[in-house]
């Protein structure tokens, strides 16, 4: 669809008023940032307490702040019927175990997605040596599971259909991870892409952590197939969704979204592929099992350096920390 063809309204962010710390989307959609990642309330706040769905649970040690936002938004004792995941990164699933001790619902994930969140399989390393940017740089850091949420975690249907959300269909978008899922409405063209492409330069530290506005690809650190990431924002893009609401940055909407969007499908390896890196030519296999095959690092002299002065300074720190100490003249 031309942006030409869209009515005002649909080119430009919406009015709906911030709500105690939610960012509106749309009117049943609002976003909760946990430091860097986004999750999202689903659902009309005028349905009561029950009938919503959060989609994604963001950042550790965050379930306390999503269930009080929860409450605020939907009333006392709010509860979803369901939680659906875009994939099963650390960083998406934080605090799934606290909340499914409060909230004891179901979780749906891709069938694919399944062995990294039924304590099967973890995922591959990060690969540190994407992007450039402090986050990138230290992602080696980072857990990659394998994570248990059993027995609570089920494959989305078949269909393509969305517990609970009418009117709302998933996509299979891999190449961030093997099972991961968009979903989108045809409605109102309302796409939550989870990390299928974000709208912050992710792999920097700065740009996340103040929501700066970027079309970007999948965080490249993350990233294990990127065949198959440029199939998947071909296949967004291809929607012409005019509400964009990512795992990582600001929504985006209408003229905007439609253009950028186009231009990341259309140039996506100038726009987002690595020049080089350890999924770059060979992707990683994954199947029903989890991970199988992943690639050999590959050499990096500046992430080596980095390696080698914090293994330095963690050796002088406990070098320090376990010093004897003098006893005092009296």
């Amino acid at each position: 669809m031309s942006t030409a063809s869209l009515p005002q309204s649909q080119t430009q962010s919406p009015s709906y008023p911030r709500n105690d710390g939610l960012d509106p989307v749309t009117r049943d959609i609002a976003r909760l940032k946990t430091w860097i990642v986004n999750l999202f309330y689903v659902g009309d706040p005028a349905n009561g307490p029950n009938d919503w769905v959060l989609v994604d649970a963001g950042m550790p040690t965050w379930a306390g702040s999503i269930i009080r936002h929860a409450e605020r938004r939907f009333g006392r004792g709010a509860k979803p019927r369901a939680i659906v995941l875009t994939h099963g990164h650390f960083d998406h699933v934080g605090p799934l175990k606290q909340l499914l001790r409060r909230w004891d619902v179901p979780v749906y994930a891709h069938e694919l997605e399944l062995p990294y969140i039924t304590g099967q399989s973890a995922y591959p390393p990060p690969d540190p040596t994407v992007g450039g940017g402090m986050m990138a740089r230290t992602s080696f850091l980072l857990p990659r599971g394998p994570f248990d949420f059993r027995p609570k975690v089920m494959p989305l249907p078949s269909d393509g259909s969305i517990p609970h959300l009418p009117g709302w269909r998933w996509i299979h978008t891999p190449g961030h991870t093997p099972g991961h899922v968009s979903l989108f409405r045809e409605s109102d063209r309302a796409l939550i892409a989870g990390d299928a492409f974000v709208t912050t330069e992710q792999e920097a530290l700065m740009s996340p952590l103040m929501d700066e506005e970027v079309m970007h690809g999948p965080p490249m650190y993350f990233t294990q197939d990127w065949s198959a990431a440029r199939q998947s924002v071909q296949k967004l893009a291809g929607l012409d969704p005019f509400i964009a609401a990512t795992g990582h940055g600001p929504p985006m909407f209408g003229k905007r979204l439609l253009q950028a969007l186009s231009w990341l499908a259309d140039d996506f390896d100038r726009a987002a592929l690595p020049h080089q890196g350890r999924y770059v030519r060979q992707a990683v296999v994954a199947d029903q099992r989890g991970t199988q095959f992943v690639p050999p690092p590959v050499y990096d002299a500046k992430q080596a350096l980095l390696v080698a002065g914090m293994v330095a300074g963690a050796a002088a720190l406990a070098s320090y920390a376990l010093r004897p100490t003098r006893r005092k003249r009296h």
